[in-house]
Order: structure tokens, then C-alpha cells, then sequence
């Protein structure tokens, strides 16, 4: 569906606001000009800003009104996206939970006021009025910030700290859903030994960095891919290099994704022993065969349950499992069956997933061949996972939002109490600097005062990383002289 644009001083906004509709209409486009389906605001900013919204869709009509007392540009676009999303709800009777945002980190929002030392009623009433944000969400960010800080009660003074992504950009096969670096193990395992050299460079010269100015490294996080894709030699190799370049003294939490049960046994279990390593991730994704063909994962259920148990005789004490709701062709039957074989195993952190149509996916480039539940399902769904997750004793202690996704719904990480990931809380709440160092690996430097984010990505495809992974190094290392340099 186009939508027609008549404010030609907005037409920077034009995303903006086809990311709200597509809440409700998928696949909408907002356009600058004239056609049938208009969309209209009546701006005026003087002493306090007001704002009227018109749409006309199909024929029909529609129009709201938002005032807001400050006139910078922010509030401006609060009040735009108040009256859309008011008129949006108008016209199709679908209300919006998560309100007008569109963003993915909704808690930052509740943080920063609670840090001005705001109880949770004028936190509530100020996000409510900004956003239009549900009392239920409200509640759901309240329990979230509580919960991390009671994981990390020292997370406000934690920017002088880093913590350090490593991505391994491997796995046996890639998912219809991902969108992640994951180059097929088979086809690529010669790319190995030439990505490691690059890898290996890039943690050493970075943990003598920060060894040289004394930064502590607060936890590190071996993602990609699939981490536990390379031997059990290779996986030695790298983190010997690890535990030799950085300050492990200091650290307080080590993570490996194994979260293809094709990925891990004995030997590749033994080399986490050796390090004392004991979280790591077992992503089912679902308990249904038929869905794990479906989706490209080339392991079944039982295999799942095996490895579970065998990294449990290996003393993994720390486990967490995946789930996503909205897979294709699974309904509340399915869930439901996932949720009772994920009771039977009981790992210590539960991270439930809506499924997300990104857009470079295979999923959402044949969308028509992955059917998925309505939405009005999809909700009930995430509803039986958060009755699950309280009848169990599970927290949520973090969440995230993508765009795209089922339902305008979330991602949430559940944990028993005191086994949750520092490393979540800290890359969602963006608290410190994260160095991601591999390829595909997503740098965020984050100023220690003003919280000012500069993003900084390394090459997605193993061959352009190992021709350059010197120059990212380098340039990485000028970026983190800047940040703590400067504050000496």
C-alpha cells in the first residue's frame, strides 16, 4: 500500500513514519506527492507545540491531535507519531502495546529517568505521555531495570570498562531467518586457519592496549555464527590467545554459543573444561522436527536433548536455550510442546524470540513459502512463554525489540535468579563500550560521561576481513585512545 506525503519540510521523516504504519499495514510505503491514501499534520510550534494528523485511507477518514509543552525537534516528532499512531489505531482497532516506538532498546529510556532518581509512577506517567507505552510494559521495564540492577549493581560506573564480542563467522548451515555472518562450516573450513590469523592479531594487539592503559575487560562473549563450528584445536588455539592478551582477573563472565546441537561434543566440551568455561547457549529454537527442516537447521530434537545432556555431564552449569514464536506453520501446540520439553531441562536462562522478517533473509525473500500464524495468535503465544517463565521461577532480565517483527512484539531473556548474562544487560543497555573483534563484528564505542554511541563494523565475509583485518585493528585502537585518552 502508498501512502502520500503532503508536508514537503517532513520529507526527511518519510521512514519514520513508514515504519509506524508498517506496524499496522505491512509492506506500506510513504511517499512525498498526491495519490488516493494521504497523510497530512497541521504543525504549529510557538509557546507549546500542537500537532493534527488527517489520513484518509480507502475512502475513509481520519484525524487526532497531540499537544506537548517543549518545541525542540524531539517533542515535535513525539507529537507526530502520537497523532499517526492514534489514527492508526482508529482506522484499524489494533493498539499498540510498545505505543509509538519504533526503536529496539526501550529500557535505555526507562534507565535514564530512573537515574534522575524518578520513582516508577512519574517514570510511568512520563513514558505513557511520550510514548503512549501500555502499563504492562511499563511494569515488564520496571522488573527489567530492578532485576539488572540487582545483577550489576555497579552498571552506572561501569564506562570505564569494555566488554569484548568475538565473532566466529561459521556454522553448519545458515537459517531461513538469519541475517548474521554464517558461512557453511563444510564449504569454507579451509577459510579457517587464514581467519584465525587475523583474529589472533586482532586480540592481541587489542588486549595489550588495554592491558597497557589499564581497562578492565567486564566480560567477553564468543558469538557469529557459530563459535563451537571450528575444531576443538582451532577453538583452543583462539582462546589460549584469549586468556594470554586480556586481564582475566578481572573479568566476570565468559560466554561460548553452541547453539547449534550439531556443533558440540566431548573434545569441543573438554576445551571449555580446561578454562572454566560454563556458559555457553543449546538453541533449539523449537521442539518440532518438521519445523527445524523447515527453517534450514540440519539437527533434530532428540539431538538437541543429547548434547544438552552431554554438556551437562561436562558441567555446564550455566545453560541457556532459545526459542522463537512465529516460526512457520507452528501454532500454540507447537509452543506449548516446546515449552514442557524445555521445563524437562531446565536450563538456567530461557531467551524467548519473536520471529522477525529481516531483510536480507531467505525467509523474507520467499515469504510465501513461510506461513505464520496470525497476529492475534502470535500474542497468545508470547503470553503462554510469560506465563511459563513466572511458573518456573524465570526473571526477565532483559528484552529488545527488531523491526519487523511478529506482533510489534519483543525478545525477552529470562533467568533463573543469579545466572543471568552481564554481557546482554550490557550490549542492550549500552552502559560501556563493546569491541567486537572477528569478522562481521559490530563495534560500540560509548563515550564514558555523555554516553555518546559511534558504531564501528568489521567486514561481514571472511576473505575481506583477512585482507584488512590489520587496518580495523588500528583504527580501533585510535578510537579507544580518543574515548579514555581524553577523560585522563
Amino acid at each position: 500500500m502508498k501512502i502520500f506525503l503532503k508536508n514537503q519540510e517532513l520529507e526527511n521523516n518519510l521512514l519514520f513514519l513508514q515504519n509506524i504504519i508498517n506496524l499496522y499495514f505491512e509492506d506500506s510505503f510513504v511517499l512525498l506527492g498526491e495519490g488516493a491514501n494521504t497523510l497530512s499534520f497541521d504543525i504549529k510550534n510557538e509557546e507549546a507545540v500542537r500537532v493534527t494528523g488527517y489520513l484518509t485511507l480507502d475512502g475513509q477518514s481520519y484525524t487526532a491531535t497531540a499537544t506537548r509543552t517543549e518545541t525542540d525537534k524531539k517533542h515535535v516528532k513525539q507529537a507526530i507519531a502520537e497523532t499517526l499512531v492514534t489514527m492508526l489505531t482508529d482506522c484499524t482497532g489494533i493498539t499498540q502495546s510498545w505505543g509509538t516506538l519504533t526503536g529496539i532498546r526501550p529500557t535505555k529510556l526507562y534507565h535514564r529517568l530512573y537515574r534522575q532518581g524518578l520513582s516508577h509512577e512519574a517514570i510511568s506517567g512520563q513514558l505513557k505521555q511520550d510514548y503512549l507505552i501500555s502499563q504492562e510494559k511499563l511494569d515488564l521495564m520496571r522488573e527489567i531495570v530492578h532485576t539488572q540492577n540487582e545483577a550489576i549493581p555497579d552498571l552506572y560506573e561501569l564506562g570505564r570498562e569494555v566488554s569484548i564480542y568475538i565473532g566466529i563467522p561459521f556454522c553448519p548451515t545458515k537459517c531461513a531467518y538469519c541475517t548474521f555472518p554464517a558461512y557453511s562450516i563444510l564449504v569454507h573450513k579451509n577459510d579457517v586457519p587464514e581467519f584465525l590469523v587475523g583474529l589472533l592479531h586482532e586480540i592481541a594487539v587489542t588486549g595489550k592496549w588495554l592491558k597497557d592503559n589499564d581497562i578492565k575487560v567486564t566480560s567477553i562473549y564468543f558469538g557469529g555464527g557459530t563459535p563451537t563450528s571450528i575444531t576443538p584445536e582451532d577453538l583452543k588455539i583462539l582462546l589460549d590467545q584469549c586468556y594470554a592478551s586480556f586481564d582475566m582477573s578481572a573479568v566476570r563472565e565468559v560466554t561460548v554459543e553452541a547453539g547449534r546441537p550439531d556443533t558440540i561434543d566431548g573434545e569441543t566440551l573438554t576445551v571449555l573444561n580446561d578454562f572454566d568455561i560454563d556458559r555457553i547457549s543449546i538453541n533449539p529454537q523449537s521442539f518440532t522436527d518438521e519445523t527445524l527442516k523447515a527453517i534450514g537447521r540440519h539437527h533434530s530434537v532428540k539431538e538437541t536433548v543429547d548434547k544438552f545432556r552431554l554438556a551437562r555431564d561436562f558441567n555446564m552449569n550455566n545453560i541457556n536455550m532459545d526459542l522463537i514464536i512465529g516460526l512457520p506453520n507452528e501454532d500454540r501446540t507447537n509452543v506449548r510442546h516446546s515449552l514442557e520439553e524445555t521445563r524437562r531441562l531446565r536450563p538456567e536462562s530461557l531467551t524467548v524470540h519473536t520471529l522477525s522478517f529481516k531483510r536480507a533473509s531467505e525467509m523474507t525473500r520467499n515469504k510465501e513459502q513461510y506461513p505464520v500464524a496470525p497476529r492475534e495468535e502470535i500474542m497468545q503465544m508470547m503470553e503462554m512463554t510469560r506465563a511459563f517463565a513466572a511458573e518456573e521461577g524465570y526473571k526477565p532480565y532483559y528484552l529488545y525489540r527488531q523491526k519487523n517483527i511478529l506482533g510489534n512484539l519483543e525478545n525477552i531473556g529470562y533467568s533463573i535468579d543469579k545466572e543471568y548474562s552481564l554481557y546482554n544487560i550490557l550490549i542492550m543497555e549500552e552502559m560501556q563500550t563493546i569491541l567486537g573483534i572477528g569478522c562481521g563484528a559490530s563495534s560500540k564505542f560509548i563515550h564514558p560521561e555523555t554516553g555518546k554511541i559511534e558504531n564501528y563494523l568489521n567486514p561481514k565475509d571472511p576473505k575481506s576481513y583477512n585482507k584488512s583485518y590489520e587496518h580495523y585493528t588500528a583504527e580501533k585502537i585510535k578510537k579507544l585512545n580518543h574515548l579514555f585518552k581524553a577523560e585522563d
